[in-house]
Order: C-alpha cells, then sequence, then structure tokens
C-alpha cells in the first residue's frame, strides 16, 4: 500500500472529522444569526412589533404547547398539515412516477400528451388552489389534491428524463439476451431513472408542504397555514415564525426518512470519495 491511496479506516476518519466541522460551522451560523435578532430587537434598533424576536417565538411555542391556538391544540394543527402534505407527496410521487416512465418509454404517447402536460404545468398553482377549494371544498381533500400536483410534476419531468437518459447500449443487450420490455423496464431503466427521482423526491415533500399550507390560507378549518394566517390577521410576527419553526421541523424530517429511503434504494451503487473528503 503506497501513501498515494488512503486506507477505509483513514477515509471514515475524515469523513467523520469533515461532518463534524460542517455541524460545527451550521451551529455558529444558526446561534449567530439568532443571537443577532435577540439583541438588535432588545436594543431596539429592530422594531419587535414588525419583527418579533426569538424569545418570543420560544414564549409562543411554549403558550401553543400548554394552552392551544386560537383554531385547536396545535398537535391537531401540525397533524393536519402533516397529512395534507403526505398525501399529497405519496400520491404525486406514485403517479409521477407511473407516467414519466410510461411516457419515457413510449415516443408515440409522450408526443401525444406532450402539450396538455405543459399547459397543465402553466397554470399557477394559487388558481388552482381557488378552484380545488370550489370543487372539493374546505376539507382535506383540496389540500390533498393542491399539494398532490405540487409534488406531480416535479418527479413527472425526472422520472421521464432518467427513463431517456437510460444507457442504451444496457437495453440493446437486455433485448439481445432475451429481455421483454416490461422487464427492460423494470431491470434496465427504473435503476438507471432512480437517481433521477429521488433527486426530486428531496424538493417535492417542501412542495407539498407549500400546496397544503397555501390551501389553508385559501380557506381550511385547521392546519398550520391557518395558524399563520391567524397570527397574520392580529400583527403576531412571533405566532408566523413560531408555525415556521414546527414546519421546518416537518420538511428536515422528511428530508431525513427521504435520505434514508434513498441510501436503501441505491445501495447497490459503489461509494464514491470526492476529492473535496480529502
Amino acid at each position: 500500500m503506497t501513501e498515494d491511496f488512503l486506507t477505509e479506516e483513514q477515509i471514515k476518519h475524515i469523513s467523520l472529522r469533515r461532518k463534524i466541522r460542517v455541524h460545527s460551522l451550521q451551529i455558529a451560523i444558526a446561534v449567530g444569526l439568532i443571537g443577532s435578532w435577540q439583541i438588535l430587537t432588545d436594543r431596539k434598533i429592530v422594531d419587535r412589533f414588525f419583527f418579533g424576536q426569538p424569545s418570543g417565538v420560544w414564549h409562543q411555542l411554549v403558550y401553543w404547547l400548554q394552552h392551544g391556538t386560537d383554531v385547536g391544540s396545535i398537535w391537531l394543527n401540525a397533524w393536519v398539515t402533516l397529512e395534507e402534505a403526505s398525501l399529497g407527496f405519496l400520491s404525486g410521487v406514485i403517479l409521477g412516477i407511473i407516467f414519466g416512465v410510461f411516457l419515457g418509454r413510449n415516443r408515440l404517447a409522450s408526443e401525444v400528451f406532450a402539450p396538455y402536460i405543459k399547459v397543465s404545468n402553466s397554470i399557477p398553482r394559487v388558481v388552482l388552489g381557488s378552484i380545488f377549494i370550489v370543487w372539493l371544498g374546505l376539507g382535506t381533500l383540496s389540500k390533498v389534491a393542491l399539494a398532490f400536483v405540487l409534488v406531480f410534476f416535479p418527479v413527472f419531468f425526472n422520472a421521464f428524463q432518467g427513463t431517456r437518459e437510460a444507457d442504451k447500449k444496457l437495453i440493446s443487450n437486455a433485448r439481445l439476451l432475451g429481455a421483454s420490455k416490461r422487464q427492460v423496464t423494470r431491470h434496465v431503466v427504473m435503476p438507471s431513472a432512480l437517481s433521477w427521482i429521488t433527486a426530486s423526491m428531496h424538493v417535492s415533500f417542501g412542495f407539498a408542504l407549500i400546496g397544503a399550507i397555501v390551501g389553508e390560507f385559501l380557506g381550511s378549518q385547521h392546519g398550520m397555514g391557518l395558524i399563520i394566517a391567524t397570527a397574520q390577521g392580529t400583527f403576531n410576527p412571533n405566532g408566523v415564525y413560531a408555525a415556521m419553526v414546527i414546519i421546518a421541523i416537518m420538511a428536515l424530517s422528511a428530508e431525513w426518512l427521504i435520505t434514508k429511503l434513498e441510501d436503501r434504494l441505491l445501495n447497490w451503487r459503489p461509494t464514491q470519495v470526492s476529492g473535496t473528503e480529502i
């Protein structure tokens, strides 16, 4: 073993040190920003009436946990938003993958449906949210529909492009070995498109949350969007920021789960070490 090569233990040690350094810098930036915000509002350089302050956000969160909000328990409202976003996310991902792979493998169908897909994707989502509320009412279904629309198109386009980018030589070799079109799709095309699909999933849950919250803004009985709208209407910036903290926790938790799913689905890929990690 020459000095030009690193052992597995050395690579793990370097990776661990890098993670510690990154997390330390992330914490330092967060502490600096929050601390500066608190100091500026305490010294009245920034008006807390308009911008709130970290201590006020904390007290608002504690109050909601102990006494609930004007529209019900904070747990109930958080669950309603999470349920709407999750249902929209799951349905959008599943149908986005199905239609993306199908049209990516079927040139005639993709050419026929291309203009309809482009027109549908160009419609402003806020307009669709209002339409869904008129059609489906103020309940969960209208928010799920809006979250679905926001998730479907990113996943669809990534699945479509990932299918088109599949290695043509591998597809030809599989055909020569007697694989059917379905077998080629399952064993060659889908693994190739998985990287594209999982990449779209990382941003799609955030879109699902946006869809649920925008739908709650437009009209709802419960949800984090309604809490934010209520806080905005009563000039309570701390309430707005407190709701944003809860939404951020949801988004980060979903990101962690999606990352774990991605690692499991793509564990067949060889581990690669970039030059920045050495």
